[in-house]
């Protein structure tokens, strides 16, 4: 008995120690404070930076998490099940943007801490007087704005929350030195920043899918150097007018896809897919009525990139590939694709296999 008394005393010591209060800003500003590292969490977004940087063994904290985002990412979200079955036992809160988000949900499964996005936080409006009125401790974070700022911010936060902060520093310092080394590049190269143009290509070729104005790939074209067209149309994301993009004559176009789309000719990246089978469907945009006048396609400057790589502490390997598509000379030397899987291959426990990054 005394035995027993002495492992539970010891067990509680260990506990105070390694758990305390602390107060963090999130990227909103906020302070919240809460006791770190959380031991009840629920990821309402970005689910493989929360791995990568608080490590796998941080998701046996996870008690819920929005998964939808994930999920979209059909066979990156069945390589992780596969390893880590667990996984799909981990209950669903819904979406914000769809309105099925439960509060009930959320606070039956008593949470510490709930991460959201910037987005969600927004979008929730009044439902977050009744999480913190639940006692639940909101911390906001935001890889969808784009920004060194607010990238390095949560995954600082991230780190918080899961107790490697640490790690979550080594992350963000190595992220921060992808960011200046292109910017000192661009800054002493002195050249015209190139015009350029990204849709998220699943609707295939008929369609105009969406572009991206001040966030996301965006954010991430205008990091790297280039004139983004539709940022005087698009705040964040939405469609421009076709006659718009062919006025606005871009020198690189980059049509971006999930693993899956909406039918034969829309454009596929990511996991599993073949990089021959993604060029012929790159291929087959330069047949857009009207594209055949734009200096991207006479030049054979359309690049393809995976729609899951942006939006995340893994989307370096995005700014680079960026930053070489536009300007081929300066960056010769940079891999995007392959920058891309090292991050896997240093901070997450699978590698995926398939085609990220690809050039006519």
């Amino acid at each position: 008995m005394i035995k027993s008394f002495i492992m539970l005393l010891l067990t509680f010591s260990i506990g105070s120690v390694w758990a305390s209060q602390v107060t963090v800003k999130d990227v909103l500003g906020r302070d919240v404070t809460f006791e770190a590292p959380a031991q009840r969490v629920i990821v309402g977004f970005y689910p493989e930076d929360y791995m990568a940087i608080g490590t796998e063994a941080a998701y046996d904290k996870v008690v819920g998490m929005s998964k939808y985002i994930w999920q979209a990412r059909s066979s990156n979200w069945e390589m992780y099940v596969k390893h880590r079955p667990s996984l799909e036992d981990i209950p669903g809160i819904g979406r914000v943007d769809t309105q099925t988000f439960s509060v009930e949900k959320v606070i039956s499964l008593n949470p510490d801490v709930i991460m959201l996005a910037d987005w969600q936080f927004k979008g929730l409006g009044t439902d977050i007087e009744r999480l913190e009125n639940a006692g639940i401790k909101i911390v906001v974070v935001d890889y969808n704005a784009q920004t060194l700022e607010r990238h390095i911010k949560s995954t600082q936060l991230i780190g918080v929350i899961t107790g490697q902060e640490e790690r979550a520093t080594k992350i963000a310092t190595e992220y921060k030195n992808t960011v200046n080394s292109i910017s000192k590049r661009l800054a002493e190269a002195n050249l015209p920043a190139p015009k350029v143009y990204t849709e998220f290509g699943a609707s295939g070729i008929q369609e105009l899918g969406f572009t991206f104005g001040k966030n996301m790939w965006g954010a991430i074209s205008t990091m790297a150097g280039g004139d983004n067209i539709s940022a005087p149309f698009v705040e964040w994301w939405g469609k421009l007018n076709p006659e718009q993009v062919i006025a606005s004559n871009p020198d690189v176009i980059v049509i971006t896809g999930y693993e899956t789309g909406k039918g034969a000719d829309s454009m596929i990246m990511g996991q599993g897919v073949d990089a021959e089978d993604a060029r012929q469907r790159l291929e087959g945009f330069k047949k857009r009525v009207g594209w055949s006048s734009l200096s991207a396609v006479k030049n054979n400057r359309l690049y393809a990139a995976y729609h899951g790589a942006c939006r995340t502490i893994l989307d370096a390997a995005m700014i680079e590939f960026y930053a070489k598509a536009m300007y081929p000379d300066l960056f010769e030397d940079l891999n995007p694709e392959e920058a891309y899987l090292d991050f896997y291959k240093k901070y997450l426990p699978l590698t995926p296999d398939g085609t990220f990054a690809l050039a006519l």
